[in-house]
Formats: C-alpha cells, sequence, structure tokens
C-alpha cells in the first residue's frame, strides 16, 4: 500500500513538472472571485484549464474547448490603464500540444525553429493564425481584452489565440467594444476589485474548413467588490451576428447562459454576487 501510494505521488510530480495545463486553475486561482471559477455548466467535454503565463507571470485564466478550438471564458480582473496598445503578434500554447516543460505561450516560428515542434503539431492541438486568416465580416475578438490589462506585459499577454474567438466586425468595432472601454468603465466606478469573466456560446457554423467554430454570443459577467464585500454585479451578452450589447444582472445573464448551453444552471460566482 505505501509502495502504491509512493507511485501515485511520483507520478502527480512527474505531471505537473510538464504543463501548466491541468484540470484545475489551481495555479491561478487569484482570477476568480473567492477563487471559485464558473460551475461546470459551461465546459465542455474536451476541455482545458489554460493559466495564461506571460514573461515569468500568470496574467488571466482561461477554459479552452479543444474540440471547437475557441476558449469557453477567459477570467481576469479588470485593471484598465492609458497604456499604448502593443504591437504584437498572436502567440499559440505549447502546453496544449503534449507533455514538454514549456509553461508560457509562444509564437509558431518560434515553437518551430527554437523547439523543433511541426506546424502539424501545433495545428492538431489548437487555432493556430492560418484559421483566422481567410474570414470575411469576421475579426480575432479576444475574451481577455488588452484595454482591461494595466502593464505592456499583461496587454501583450491577451493576444494568444486560446484567448481569441471569431467575432463579428461590426460588433468587435461597435457595440461590444463600447462595452468594453466605456460601459465597464462606468458601471465600475467605486469598485476595489472588480473580477471578469467574459465567454462565447458555440455556435452551428465556423471557419478555416470547419476547424473553428463561430460563437453564436458573446457573453460577459463582472462581479464588483467595495473593500473586500461584494457590492454589485452585472451581465452583458451580444449575438454574433448583431451589433448589438444587452447589459442585465448578473442573476439574468446566468438564466440566459443556463439556456443556450442547455447542460444545467450556470453559475458564474458561486451565489456570492448581488444576482438582481
Amino acid at each position: 500500500m505505501l509502495r502504491l501510494l509512493l507511485l501515485q505521488v511520483l507520478a502527480s510530480c512527474l505531471w505537473l513538472g510538464h504543463s501548466e495545463v491541468v484540470p484545475s486553475f489551481r495555479s491561478c486561482p487569484q482570477f476568480f472571485y473567492e477563487e471559485v471559477p464558473p460551475n461546470d455548466s459551461l465546459r465542455p467535454e474536451n476541455s482545458a484549464w489554460i493559466c495564461q503565463r506571460y514573461s515569468n507571470s500568470y496574467r488571466y485564466a482561461t477554459l479552452y474547448d479543444r474540440e471547437k478550438r475557441i476558449p469557453v471564458y477567459s477570467a481576469y480582473i479588470y485593471q484598465p490603464a492609458t497604456l499604448k496598445r502593443p504591437h504584437t503578434w498572436f502567440f499559440v500554447e505549447p502546453q496544449l500540444i503534449g507533455k514538454n516543460n514549456l509553461k508560457e505561450m509562444e509564437r509558431e516560428w518560434i515553437l518551430i525553429d527554437q523547439h523543433k515542434f511541426t506546424f502539424d503539431q501545433i495545428k492538431q492541438s489548437q487555432a493556430v493564425l492560418e484559421d483566422y486568416e481567410k474570414m470575411t465580416r469576421l475579426d480575432r475578438g479576444t475574451l481577455s481584452p488588452s484595454c482591461h490589462q494595466d502593464s505592456i506585459d499583461s496587454k501583450t499577454a491577451t493576444f494568444t489565440l486560446t484567448n481569441t474567438v471569431p467575432q463579428d466586425s461590426s460588433l468587435y468595432t461597435g457595440q461590444w467594444n463600447t462595452y468594453e472601454s466605456e460601459t465597464m468603465r462606468e458601471k465600475s466606478k467605486g469598485c476595489t476589485t472588480t473580477y471578469v469573466i467574459t465567454g462565447a456560446v458555440p455556435g452551428n457554423t465556423s471557419v478555416s474548413e470547419n476547424r473553428v467554430n463561430v460563437p453564436s454570443h458573446i457573453w460577459s459577467a463582472a462581479c464588483c467588490l467595495r473593500g473586500t464585500q461584494p457590492w454589485k454585479a452585472w451581465g452583458a451578452i451580444a449575438e454574433n451576428n448583431k451589433n448589438q450589447v444587452e447589459t442585465f444582472s448578473l442573476g439574468e445573464l446566468e438564466d440566459r447562459l443556463t439556456e443556450l448551453y442547455d447542460r444545467g444552471t450556470v453559475t458564474l460566482f458561486n451565489n456570492a454576487c448581488p444576482r438582481q
């Protein structure tokens, strides 16, 4: 019995050494209020828990749908800063490729030239830049947006394809942009800390020869703390073919997501934030 226990511990340690993609957010729980992520009603069967790491620090957390090659949601703390948006290439996630010691997002060509991955290995595991090159009336929409981050490194870290979905171009540059840049600022006034979870409901269409799903809806939820206590919360959702955003209570958003996902009652903040 003791020998079996030691073998289990050893196997666990070896696995942890390979990757940050593990079946939980145990390396980055700080991006969720009270360190509790949404319940499993949002989680697809073939998913990956990613602690998004860049420049030796965790920047946000993402639940990724390996089959549809889009994020289910990204969770972060709202910390906008008036810094210039960085000019950067979109990253991919080496942790999704298989067992390796690379814990940070990286560019495709570096993984191929310096770490000896093949392009096919990368492409089989996740979306790649090639998937987004021939889209029409769609843009690369990031769930954790650069405008909600407080440093150049944190802003840069949002430009990864594991944080990206095909988003309607008019919505991307129109009302969703207004929600991210103006509505969030207004609603967060007086908040000490604002936790955000932004997600995408899978749709019935795809791009790049059915490789990457086009979401039917984009949604976002926020829990605002005054001091250390929840003060207020809200939600927003948009159909991904219309330039229109609806805002309402957190409870109303959860009810809407429960209907859209149809996998059971959706709870985003462990019932800890105001629902009304």
